[in-house]
């Protein structure tokens, strides 16, 4: 099931969620006018390598916020921007500008912890957005659970649209996180997108609920 849009309407313009995209997007750009052994550098030296987190402290830290806008091939980008531009809107209305900028941040962060103390080899550089925006999938399940998701679901050479509640969708696409740990080693940090998403839900269950916005 892949997300295409969804009806819940926001009472301000997203100017953090698209300011994220564009980075995202620029950052990409920059990547793919490097030759590979610049990439590899560039990769290295600002992607989240767990293992320096015990020879390096500062530069880990640092590389726990660079690496949330390194991407590891287009179609990496592409899946996490749109991602991005179906439910962080939302969850950027719940919370200000501000202060969910900090807390798309925080996620990533946290996302990168969870990866380097239960992932997989702590010597492979983690990149990507993904751990900070399953923290997004996991504020607004909280949020908007009754929210619709319009789905693209393909079954066999059938092709259906239909609407998937958010108290669906989200938890599904978190039980395919778990279930893909029995997969083994794979080249997809998938406990960051784990604990992005627990984080994410614990987060808004304790974070009293704002006003509904007006809208007008």
């Amino acid at each position: 099931m892949f997300p295409l849009y969804d009806d819940n309407r926001t009472g301000r313009v997203p100017w953090v969620t698209r300011l994220l995209i564009v980075l995202n997007v620029l950052v990409f750009i920059y990547q793919s006018s490097l030759t590979q052994p610049q990439l590899d550098a560039l990769v290295t030296n600002y992607g989240f390598v767990p293992a320096r987190l015990s020879v390096d402290l500062p530069g880990a830290i640092l590389a726990m916020f660079t690496s949330q806008f390194l991407h590891g091939s287009l179609w990496h980008l592409l899946g996490n921007m749109w991602f991005l531009f179906v439910f962080a809107d939302n969850v950027e209305d719940r919370f200000g500008h501000l202060p969910f900028l900090l807390l798309y941040l925080a996620w990533g962060v946290v996302a990168a912890l969870a990866q380097a103390f239960f992932g997989g080899d702590p010597s492979v550089p983690m990149v990507g957005a993904s751990g900070a925006i399953s923290g997004v999938l996991g504020a607004y399940l909280v949020t908007y659970p009754q929210a619709r998701i319009r789905t693209f679901l393909p079954i066999f050479v059938i092709f259906l649209l239909p609407w998937v509640p958010a108290i669906v969708y989200l938890p599904y696409w978190f039980f395919l996180q778990v279930l893909s740990l029995q997969g083994g080693e794979s080249n997809v940090a998938v406990m960051a997108h784990i604990g992005g998403f627990v984080v994410g839900v614990l987060l808004c269950l304790v974070i009293p609920r704002p006003r509904p916005t007006s809208l007008r």
